[in-house]
């Protein structure tokens, strides 16, 4: 990631209001969609595992995609005509980034628990933020996050399935792919178009890997419904929430509550999947919290606000 990117929010968000709107508005209500924009994508991602016996990893990830890329086209309305085609190299690629980002993360929490999986994934936006800053001071959230990932894996991710560690690593570099391009296709589409075109082609690529593997089980109008249903917590929700927050709230800050994605998938884990974490996964954890915190915080310092969108 660029330093410019990192200060970018994502397509559907637009730029934050000035310091003193929050305090006009009130502090507690954009906290408050922010973070209930964080825990219906991690709840949604708990409703995608129970739906992964029936339909497969990637059957989940081609409902989601399809759900969201319908709901977002019709929604906004994107208009096909006047773009060079320089814009639509850029949206392809974006699109390609996000059913890469998707069909990654859900592959991995086919094998490990949420809490860490999304750890390891923010790993990917910790890491570009960390080389964007180019300050000595980022060595310190560097060393946190790695002592966090030695943790989490026992020193050697004995605990932990090593494919859906691998999966979940993977995730992370397209999640910090995704926040790069979503920042320069909002650059060239208005408003959420980019977005929803972005999801039609990520749709897309994806339909013949759901197919394969799912079939006819993808028409199963309970899959279809619980598919739907995961479109909605895991994008559809949450981007508008982040919309809203985002006219009330620093970037800053918005990026600073982002950091508890975690945190809150690690809930979400424990109340609808059972997966408890021990002692060492939870410190792990809030290391990785510490660190992503640690680094938007120096990125305010010196004037430039990161807001990452939500994972998958």
């Amino acid at each position: 990631m660029t330093s410019s990117s990192t200060a970018t929010p994502t397509p559907v968000a637009p730029a934050s209001t000035p310091a003193g709107a929050p305090r006009r508005f009130g502090s507690l209500g954009p906290v408050g969609l922010v973070l209930a924009g964080g825990i219906s994508v991690q709840f949604g991602g708990a409703l995608a595992v129970t739906l992964m016996p029936t339909a497969g990893a990637l059957g989940v990830v081609t409902l989601r995609l399809l759900a969201a890329a319908v709901v977002l086209l019709v929604v906004c309305r994107p208009r096909l005509r006047g773009h060079s085609r320089t814009d639509w190299s850029t949206v392809v690629v974006f699109g390609i980034t996000m059913a890469a980002m998707n069909g990654l993360f859900y592959e991995a929490v086919a094998r490990i628990p949420l809490g860490p999986a999304v750890t390891l994934e923010v790993l990917g936006p910790l890491a570009l933020s960390v080389l964007a800053s180019r300050r000595a001071v980022n060595a310190v959230w560097a060393g946190l996050a790695l002592g966090g990932v030695f943790l989490l894996g026992g020193g050697g991710f004995s605990d932990l399935d090593t494919v859906g560690v691998a999966f979940a690593l993977g995730a992370g570099a397209m999640w910090a792919a995704y926040i790069v391009f979503s920042a320069r296709t909002g650059r060239r589409f208005p408003q959420a178009d980019g977005l929803a075109l972005a999801m039609a082609v990520a749709a897309l690529l994806f339909l013949p890997l759901g197919i394969v593997e799912s079939g006819t089980k993808l028409l199963n109008p309970t899959t279809l419904a619980l598919g739907s249903a995961v479109a909605v917590l895991s994008s559809v929700l949450p981007y508008t929430l982040e919309l809203l927050a985002l006219r009330r709230l620093p970037a800053s800050t918005f990026a600073i509550l982002m950091s508890l994605e975690p945190a809150i998938a690690a809930t979400a884990g424990f109340l609808i999947l059972d997966q408890s974490l021990t002692a060492t996964q939870a410190a792990a954890i809030a290391l990785v919290i510490g660190a992503s915190m640690g680094a938007v915080r120096t990125q305010v310092g010196r004037g430039k606000a990161p807001a990452p969108t939500n994972a998958p």
